[in-house]
């Protein structure tokens, strides 16, 4: 049995419209930004509260129901995997970014 160890969990808010993209052989893909809370002790020893971002891609059926329920601010509980990739700029830059390819989504 082959053991799969790349998965990630977040709880936070859909930061961003949608944008979804359909390809020419019926295929579709939806990314959006997520946004989670990072509650810390500052030096002073005061609580704060950051934000982090976070990229979220989806294919099919989940880019389907991303497409039709994922409003920006909606509060949502993610599980996926971790996904690096490269690509180029308009500007030919080679650019590096990780993103979380969504597999569950639930609406909180």
């Amino acid at each position: 049995m082959k053991t799969v160890r790349n998965h990630i969990t977040l709880i936070g808010n859909i930061g961003s419209a949608t944008k979804i993209t359909k390809f020419e052989n019926g295929k579709s893909v939806a990314r959006f930004n997520l946004a989670t809370d990072n509650l810390y002790r500052n030096n002073a020893g005061k609580f704060t509260k950051s934000v982090e971002w976070h990229r979220v891609f989806a294919w099919g059926n989940m880019a389907e129901f991303i497409e039709k329920y994922g409003d920006k601010g909606k509060k949502v509980a993610i599980h996926g995997r971790l996904v690096n990739r490269s690509y180029l700029s308009e500007k030919g830059v080679k650019n590096y970014i990780t993103e979380v390819e969504l597999k569950q989504i639930i609406g909180l």
